[in-house]
């Protein structure tokens, strides 16, 4: 559209026509803004050109025929099932590792009121600053979930290389 007749406001308009045309053919519109514009698409022969233009554009499209290779729908079901495969055999190893982290956190936080009451008193037997047996403390819990996150990370990559091991 070549609008150069200097009239801003009527440039805004037909941009918002174009802008509309575009987003009736991926989003749709209200009722509101259809209505205005096909009121606007009668009155406007470039717009209507625009819209005539992008419809065609758009049929011409559908119509190709895109050539896909012969066998392309199997091999993506067999690998989408060979995925889910892989993926139900690790659930039970999953579903382990998150009971025993479950139990692990149920067990520590039953017995964390007794190691307290063991660090405040080794402290104070040991005239260890209060500081250091509370940090002491907490590492005792943190260091177990350190080790599994470390186990859990090691792991992470031999998987994926056993995977790419048996793609290649």
């Amino acid at each position: 559209m070549n609008f150069a007749n200097g009239n801003s406001g009527m440039n805004e308009v037909h941009a918002r026509a174009k802008q509309l045309i575009d987003q009736h053919h991926v989003e749709g519109l209200s009722e509101q803004e259809r209505a205005w514009l096909d009121a606007h698409l009668r009155d406007c022969g470039e717009c209507s050109t625009v819209a005539e233009s992008t419809e065609n554009a758009l049929r011409t499209l559908r119509s190709n025929a895109i050539p896909f290779p012969s066998g392309l729908a199997s091999r993506t079901q067999f690998r989408v099932r060979l995925r889910a495969q892989q993926l139900e055999e690790r659930a039970p190893r999953r579903l382990a590792i998150w009971a025993i982290a479950g139990v692990s956190w149920a067990l520590g936080i039953a017995t964390a009121p007794y190691v307290w009451q063991l660090f405040a008193w080794a402290g104070e037997r040991l005239h260890v600053p209060k500081l250091a047996w509370e940090l002491g403390f907490g590492l005792w819990w943190l260091i177990p979930a350190l080790i599994a996150g470390a186990i859990l990370l090691a792991e992470s990559p031999r998987q994926k290389f056993s995977e790419g091991k048996q793609r290649g």
